[in-house]
């Protein structure tokens, strides 16, 4: 080990005064403190997650993890770390986990640590802050640490003596090193070191462990040892932001295990079927029917049969509907005792991306000088702590975006990766995803269900090839539930119109609805369309509503996320579902994308929609006449053909007016349920619905053999990112003239990143360009350029673009 003269500062330290954070914000955290803290967490980790799949075929799993939790930062025992982190201190330059390595292999053969098990706890130690190694000759992120240290490296330089312009500072004063020698192995419980081991200097031992596991981990691993490997990743990585933000994982379910005798009216038979089922389940069953409950009654059986603490994830395909959801459940699910709502999980994008980027930055700051503690420390500290909160709650909402970024792994992913363990997804409205989406879905699926994990499907419209691509995608039997016929009345009379939504008769229709008092809802593809429907019929509207300031409201996703849940509520105030006794006609106009076919439970007495595939048309009749409660009995549903595809496929949307011209053909006027499933039969049985299931197949084969066969699990993979959020085809922007606000939101005494995402709006990335986007790497996303307003949204750019 490495010793010397006491090094000038270094003379009246102890392990006492060894520090774990830089720039602390108020005490600063002993070393030895932060140390057990990570520990301990681990111990609420494991009571979560368990041992389903992988981590169960190897017992040594969590106790691996725990040894690591003690060990991943006793390197910063060096002086140079020290010194850094004081006032006024200087840059060390070297990795305090490197030096860890250290103590992993002076303890290992006194714990009495396998070499499996050593190798193990040494690789997360290493690993828990950078990539071991680069991906290619360039790299995406920081350098790995095969780059940082090689050949090239003087080691006794690094982490023994090391020369400097004060003299020379030995790193770890052999005094200060027995200190924490005996207060490691007095954690552990194992017999202090025999002085023969403390032999070789701690620089040599990290050498040997570093070069060991950088050649363990160079080349192709077994898939099994890749995958186990990164979920102790993530659980190291977890329990680090645990410790650090001083965050408890809650342990209070709000979805209780009665939730289905807890409903205001008798379960349907759908209901209780899907309450009743166990294991994975695909639910059909009409719009306004009770089809979430259902979802909520399937989790609340599945809690009740799996180990540990599982955690319910409810996911939806666009970004701006889980606002909705949210408040949905904080109302309806049961709070912890002492709380009036219960705390729903909302993991937001972009800013969950950045939020977990920056909680596994290093504490040591070790690119940057050290400085007075000043209000960014208290940033960064709130940073961390919500970080840590997006993987506190047992009932979460997100994208299945937000989830497969886990694929990526590394240190800033695989904690998202672990927490996909003994989970049960619930995946709304499914059918909603492009092929090649859906596919990497089913592929996210099946890896869920080596994890231990389950899911639900649940969809009012439910294509035979959709079923059949879930089902071949997974091991593990997945179980059938449709709603019986008659669940859902006849609800609308069916009129196809060749003529566009935009064309003056068309508007001219829309008006003299709203003339006579009924309340209508448009739906359009585009957001250009819905924004010139909205201009030419708004007035009208207003004029029939005097005095309601929510007569015409305009829906869609390219608005700020802070904007779109305002309009939001304003919608779920304004139409309601009917209910018995209310008024014939409530009036109001309500102009929307396909945004609104989601998590809104919405009622219109009248509907007018521009052709699209038939899950969209047929979800869009959904928010016409709900329950089918109308005093008039079935009312006008009127489909119109349109020129124009965007932004679905060509095929998906000619298919769909193929079906719906021949199911009329055929003397229906109607849509109800038996409707619903000929129209999907009619536009999946062509050649379009063949090409459907072929590219779905070969998404979801591509997509698992890419991201999810984890051969290279330290290898830096944060060139992946990139690559999965653009085959997801969206992003959420920052629009340049909000830049001072935002900041703003994240910087200030009482401000909260997460509140700063309400300034954000969705976006594809086809559209970056029109809109003159820069990515900033600081914020961690685009500045764009472009006309906004609250109520019209973002102005589109001059060339027709997607919702999505």
């Amino acid at each position: 080990m490495a010793a010397g003269p006491l090094t000038p500062g270094a003379q009246h330290r102890s392990l006492a005064d060894l520090r774990a954070k830089s720039r602390p914000v108020q005490d600063p955290e002993r070393l030895t403190t932060h140390l057990r803290a990570v520990h301990d967490a681990v111990a609420q980790i494991e009571a979560r997650i368990a041992a389903p799949g992988p981590i169960g075929t190897y017992p040594g799993f969590w106790a691996a993890v725990r040894r690591a939790a003690l060990l991943h930062d006793a390197g910063k025992i060096a002086e140079g770390f020290q010194r850094q982190v004081e006032t006024g201190g200087t840059v060390w330059g070297e990795r305090h986990e490197v030096l860890s390595l250290a103590y992993v292999d002076l303890l290992a053969p006194v714990a009495g640590w396998s070499a499996t098990e050593r190798l193990l706890i040494a690789t997360l130690v290493a690993s828990h802050h950078r990539a071991l190694h680069a991906a290619s000759s360039l790299g995406g992120g920081k350098p790995a640490l095969s780059r940082v240290y090689n050949e090239r490296t003087r080691w006794d330089e690094a982490f023994g003596a090391t020369p400097g312009p004060g003299g020379t500072v030995v790193q770890v004063p052999r005094y200060l090193h027995q200190q924490l020698l005996a207060w490691l192995t007095g954690f552990l419980a194992i017999d202090p070191l025999p002085a023969s081991r403390e032999d070789p200097p701690l620089a040599h031992r990290a050498n040997w462990t570093l070069t060991d596991i950088l050649d363990a981990w160079r080349g192709p691993v077994k898939p099994h040892a890749g995958l186990l490997a990164v979920l102790a990743q993530g659980a190291l990585t977890l329990a680090d932001h645990a410790g650090s933000a001083h965050e408890a994982l809650q342990t209070h379910m709000p979805l209780l295990p009665d939730y289905l005798d807890r409903l205001p009216y008798p379960a349907h038979r759908h209901q209780r079927e899907a309450g009743s089922t166990l294991g994975h389940l695909v639910l059909v069953a009409p719009t306004g029917s009770g089809k979430t409950e259902a979802g909520l009654a399937w989790a609340a059986r599945q809690t009740t049969t799996m180990p540990g603490q599982p955690r319910v994830v409810w996911t939806l395909p666009y970004r701006a509907s889980l606002s909705a959801i949210r408040r949905r459940f904080e109302k309806g699910l049961a709070p912890a005792p002492g709380e009036r709502t219960a705390d729903i999980g909302l993991l937001h994008g972009a800013v969950a991306r950045t939020l977990l980027y920056q909680a596994v930055e290093e504490d040591c700051g070790a690119e940057t000088p050290a400085r007075a503690p000043d209000r960014s420390d208290a940033v960064k500290a709130k940073v961390r702590a919500n970080a840590m909160r997006l993987f506190t709650e047992r009932v979460r909402v997100a994208t299945p975006h937000q989830l497969l970024s886990g694929a990526i792994a590394g240190p800033s992913h695989s904690s998202v990766l672990l927490e996909q363990a003994n989970c049960l997804f619930v995946m709304d409205e499914l059918h909603a995803y492009e092929p090649e989406i859906l596919g990497r879905v089913c592929a996210a699926a099946r890896l869920w269900e080596q994890l231990g994990s389950r899911f639900a499907v649940l969809s009012a419209t439910l294509a035979p090839q959709l079923l059949t691509l879930i089902d071949e995608s997974v091991e593990q039997h997945v179980t059938l539930h449709k709603a019986p016929p008659g669940t859902a009345p006849v609800r609308h009379r069916l009129v196809l119109d060749d003529r566009p939504i935009g064309d003056p008769d068309s508007v001219g229709r829309l008006g003299d609805w709203l003339d006579e008092g009924h309340s209508v809802l448009a739906v359009v593809n585009t957001v250009d369309a819905a924004q010139k429907l909205f201009a030419a019929l708004a007035d009208q509207a207003r004029d029939a509503r005097p005095g309601d300031p929510h007569a015409a409201l305009l829906l869609h996703s390219r608005f700020k996320n802070r904007d779109r849940d305002a309009i939001e509520r304003q919608l779920l105030r304004r139409h309601p579902e009917r209910r018995e006794g209310d008024p014939e006609s409530r009036g109001g106009l309500v102009v929307a994308t396909q945004a609104v076919e989601v998590s809104l439970t919405l009622d219109f007495d009248r509907g007018a929609v521009q052709n699209a595939p038939v899950e969209a048309v047929a979800q869009r009749a959904g928010r016409v006449n709900r329950r089918g409660l109308h005093p008039q009995g079935p009312v006008e549903f009127r489909v119109h053909r349109g020129s124009g595809f965007r932004p679905y496929e060509q095929g998906a949307v000619e298919a769909a007016w193929s079906a719906l011209s021949a199911l009329v053909a055929e003397g229906a006027d109607t849509l109800g349920e038996q409707d619903i499933d000929r129209l999907l039969a009619l536009a999946y049985d062509t050649e379009w619905g063949e090409k459907w299931l072929k590219r779905a197949r070969d998404a979801r084969d591509a997509f698992a053999a890419e991201f999810l066969t984890f051969t290279d699990p330290f290898h830096d993979r944060s060139e992946y990112a990139k690559a999965l959020s653009e085959r997801f085809d969206t992003a959420e922007v920052l629009l340049r003239d909000d830049l001072v606000e935002y900041r703003r939101l994240v910087s200030a005494r009482h401000g909260d990143p997460l509140l700063a995402s309400g300034l954000l709006i969705p976006l594809r990335y086809g559209q970056l360009k029109l809109y003159d986007a820069e990515f900033d790497r600081h914020l961690g996303m685009f500045l764009i350029e472009g006309a906004y307003d609250p109520v019209l949204g973002l102005r589109p750019p001059p060339e027709p673009e997607t919702i999505l």
